[in-house]
């Protein structure tokens, strides 16, 4: 949450009046708001996406009493991501989860992105990937 959070600060700062860095190929930092969810669907929804968000981060954190090692860290990459972008529904905005989040990593052939979207795909894929191993007893 700590680096996600760093990164928004960096491209609000940097990234304002349209300034776009190119990086490599399509790569770049071009800085957005969603106040929606992913994809910019269910713009308008904003408090109501962050109470939802709020709860599934507890239920993850509550969950991970039994998890092993990996798990918990992936889990937490969920959970972080998650956190990440609730502080910015929570006080990017003119009321209190009226907030958008900062989105800034544009691939120009993908919607643009933040560390905490990246954060939760990840640990999403490397959840679903280790659900699949068989336990040796």
């Amino acid at each position: 949450m700590a680096i996600d959070q760093l990164s928004k600060h960096w491209a609000v700062s940097h990234l304002n009046n349209g300034h776009v860095v190119n990086v490599l190929g399509s790569l770049r930092f071009n800085l957005s708001f969603n106040s929606g969810m992913a994809f910019s669907q269910g713009t308008g929804i904003g408090p109501v996406i962050g109470v939802l968000g709020m709860i599934v981060v507890v239920f993850l954190l509550a969950g991970m009493r039994k998890s092993s090692a990996s798990s918990a860290i992936f889990v937490g990459l969920v959970a972080g991501g998650a956190a990440g972008n609730i502080v910015d529904r929570l006080f990017r905005g003119n009321a209190w989860l009226h907030g958008a989040v900062v989105d800034f990593i544009d691939l120009q052939w993908w919607p643009v992105f933040n560390v905490a979207d990246a954060a939760i795909c990840i640990g999403g894929a490397l959840l679903v990937i280790t659900s699949f191993r068989t336990e040796k007893s």
